[in-house]
């Protein structure tokens, strides 16, 4: 496989620059003196980003994009082996990384690599330990899946050896990376167009862990059922969180503000250590402050940049964002696309000031629908209103006879007041006749159901 040498840059060209993964490790690559050129269907803020910097830009993929001098050709798992440019570089011969891979790469330079994995709250874990880091001066290279305003983006290049990303599951793309600091928050199943079942997704886990070398560490969630199959044979130390006192690193007393904000005790090896409040809302950000605490205290960060980047964190974009108001209507967005997630956000906003929770739903893929249909019902039964969206179909294809029809019916079930409309006009037309003053709206799902909120407020 080819290797990515920082101490010696090279050509890379990107088939499909313009997605916010690849763009950001574009841009880490420039910033380490790479030559960088790539290709998208489309131009966007982001290639226009990249072009500035000195990347050189394609639209439209092409054979001839690719120069006589390219090192290696990084591509998503979009593309496809009838792609001009994929095809003409397997004709050359050149050597190819798929987005996983390369992040490994990057990962190899540096000395301290954490990755952060778990089905639910890998944004918000990662942000935390940057906020951290960055209060302590730490100067980390960041690689995040959401939109961090500290960061200004997702992406941030430092000039240290300490490196922080996310490690998602999916396609089993984490087991490319290369971690010395390995995060494990959660395992529940999803991706099931991909996995078989839950236990297909432990054993992919397992293996993620099994990654970290002998002087590395693993920061577990005590709470995952039957943990300490995760451990079995592990040569590198490992460390568990969890409420309570009974852990490496514990949360007790844990009390809300008016906001839902949470502050606790921590405790360490039960030992009370400090005291912590968060700046998000959410009992679930508890176990994520956790998780964040143990590896930055790995790393060498002092419990007070600990504690003033946990009370700065904000929130990142798309994670119970609070859009605006309109006619004392509160305007939320959450990318909450599991039953867990959709649970965790609907009682972060029961906890909130509120008259009616209205909760416009926008599922995210016909597999994942049809897999938790049941548990989507339950979860969304939380808000006092519910309106549904079509389904996102993202890289799916409806072959499975599933729709927001289906959901609408076992939400009918249960007795809950939940309303269907096939197009964003209607839903924000709706909207705009039946949410009164005091009420919350949230708009929440993986796709692009966030343009109802905007749409209100007139972004």
């Amino acid at each position: 496989m080819y290797q990515i040498d920082f101490n010696k840059p090279a050509k890379v060209h990107f088939i499909g620059i313009g997605g916010i993964s690849m763009s950001g490790l574009a841009e880490i690559l420039m910033e380490r003196g790479f030559t960088v050129s790539g290709s998208d269907s489309r131009q966007s803020e982001l290639t226009d980003m990249l072009a500035l910097r000195g990347a050189k830009i394609y639209y439209g993929q092409r054979a001839g994009n690719l120069a006589d001098d390219i090192a290696v050709v990084v591509y998503t798992a979009a593309v496809h082996p009838d792609n001009s440019e994929f095809a003409e570089a397997m004709r050359r011969g050149l050597p190819m990384l798929t987005r996983a891979q390369l992040l490994g790469q990057i990962m190899k330079n540096y000395p301290h690599a954490v990755a952060v994995a778990g089905t639910h709250g890998k944004s918000t874990t990662t942000s935390m330990l940057t906020e951290i880091l960055l209060k302590a001066d730490m100067d980390p290279t960041i690689s995040v899946g959401g939109m961090l305003d500290s960061i200004g983006g997702n992406i941030r290049t430092g000039d240290s050896g300490y490196f922080v990303t996310e490690a998602c599951e999916y396609t089993n793309s984490f087991l490319s990376l290369y971690p010395t600091v390995g995060v494990i928050l959660n395992i529940q199943e999803d991706h099931l167009d991909f996995f078989k079942n839950l236990e297909d997704i432990r054993s992919s886990f397992v293996r993620f862990a099994s990654l970290l070398p002998e002087d590395g560490l693993l920061v577990l969630n005590g709470s995952i059922e039957r943990a300490e199959e995760l451990c079995s044979g592990l040569k590198c130390r490992i460390v568990r969180y969890g409420r309570g006192s009974d852990w490496d690193y514990g949360a007790c007393g844990i009390r809300y503000d008016g906001q839902a904000r949470p502050s606790f005790t921590l405790y360490i090896k039960g030992e009370p250590a400090s005291e912590i409040e968060l700046g998000v809302s959410g009992e679930h950000n508890i176990d994520n402050a956790l998780a964040a605490i143990a590896a930055a205290l790995d790393l060498g960060a002092p419990m007070e940049a600990i504690k003033a980047g946990l009370s700065s964190f904000g929130g990142i974009h798309r994670r119970f964002e609070k859009k605006g108001e309109i006619s004392g209507v509160t305007v939320i967005d959450d990318y909450a696309h599991h039953p867990t997630e959709i649970a965790a956000s609907l009682r972060t906003a029961k906890s909130c000031p509120h008259n009616k929770i209205w909760c416009v739903f926008q599922p995210h893929t016909y597999t994942r629908t049809k897999a938790f249909l049941k548990e989507f019902a339950e979860a969304l039964s939380i808000a006092d209103e519910i309106v549904l969206a079509d389904i996102f179909a993202a890289r799916e294809t409806d072959n499975l006879g599933i729709s927001s029809r289906n959901l609408e019916e076992e939400l009918q079930k249960l007795g809950v007041s939940v309303h269907y409309f096939p197009s964003f006009d209607e839903i924000e037309n709706f909207l705009l006749q039946n949410c009164i003053h005091g009420d919350m709206l949230i708009t929440m799902g993986a796709g692009d159901i966030v343009k109802v909120g905007e749409k209100l407020l007139g972004c």
